[in-house]
């Protein structure tokens, strides 16, 4: 059996998870309910960067995955057209 990971917001993705509706809140969960046993079959590496992406509908979250602790931290949740703009290095 797999290992699952735990997923844990920084505040400034808890700030962005919060102002969502509820019904793409539950999606949003859901999702990374999904990711916690296998996430690299889910994500996709940013380029030119350490962290990866997760797309759900029009909404993408940025994400990065610690192996060696089977971490998932969440960076930043956000709409396509904004969230790579805002991308912390």
């Amino acid at each position: 059996m797999n290992p699952l990971y735990r997923i844990f917001f920084t505040d400034i993705a808890k700030k962005q998870f919060s102002k969502l509706d509820t019904q793409l809140q539950e999606r949003i969960m859901s999702v990374l309910e999904r990711i916690k046993v296998r996430p690299y079959s889910h994500i996709i590496k940013l380029v030119g960067s350490n962290y990866y992406r997760l797309r759900v509908g029009i909404y993408r979250i940025i994400l990065d995955v610690q192996d060696d602790k089977l971490v998932i931290y969440i960076i930043q949740i956000g709409k396509r057209e904004n969230i790579y703009n805002k991308l912390p290095s």
